[in-house]
């Protein structure tokens, strides 16, 4: 019996597979997307090889404009539970990236300028570009909204990020703040003061 639900197991996740494998721009077939990931605008997203998405997901590319949405998920990526990602433009995570539980990432945001019309009725404003660069780490519960993360670094949990983050560097808070960068000369990781 356990043997059996195995293969059915594996077969309706290679059905899921196949079914969705010509809809995405990119999609390896070694990459892992949990059944209850919710998958809008398929055809502009690419994933790669090895890449897990896990369960209760969200990844939203949306064409508002002229502009075509892009979202670019390299290989071997590990994007935890519930994770949203939106993007309007251009949004990239280079390979090896860890993605914690509950995050928000968005190459945007919604506009609220006229007070009259209810903020969900209106349209969205592009804040900009958004590259999480090889190896970096972001925490548990992060925002991130139009901006970059460095090459092999770290977002502290509950942290609010709305500026760019440098290679090599550890960073938390609302807004987040660098509190550490790696020294090559010294090979330590130097406490900031902030």
């Amino acid at each position: 019996m356990r043997k059996f639900s195995y293969l059915l197991t594996r077969i309706l996740f290679l059905q899921y597979q196949l079914r969705n494998f010509f809809l995405f721009k990119k999609l390896s077939f070694t990459a892992f997307i949990h059944p209850s990931v919710k998958i809008e605008g398929k055809k502009y997203v690419s994933i790669g090889n090895k890449t897990t998405i896990k369960r209760g997901g969200w990844i939203l590319s949306l064409k508002i404009d002229e502009n075509v949405p892009e979202i670019l998920i390299d290989e071997n990526c590990d994007i935890g539970d519930y994770a949203h990602i939106t993007c309007v433009r251009r949004l990239v995570i280079e390979r090896n990236v860890l993605i914690a539980n509950k995050v928000y990432i968005s190459d945007n945001t919604h506009k609220y300028d006229d007070v009259l019309i209810p903020i969900k009725d209106q349209s969205v404003l592009f804040k900009g570009e958004v590259v999480i660069k090889e190896g970096a780490w972001i925490g548990e519960n992060v925002c991130l909204i139009g901006c970059s993360v460095g090459k092999n670094s770290i977002v502290g949990a509950n942290s609010v990020v709305t500026k760019d983050v440098p290679d090599y560097s550890v960073v938390s808070g609302n807004p987040a703040k660098i509190i550490k960068r790696y020294c090559g000369e010294t090979d330590t990781w130097i406490k900031e003061d902030y």
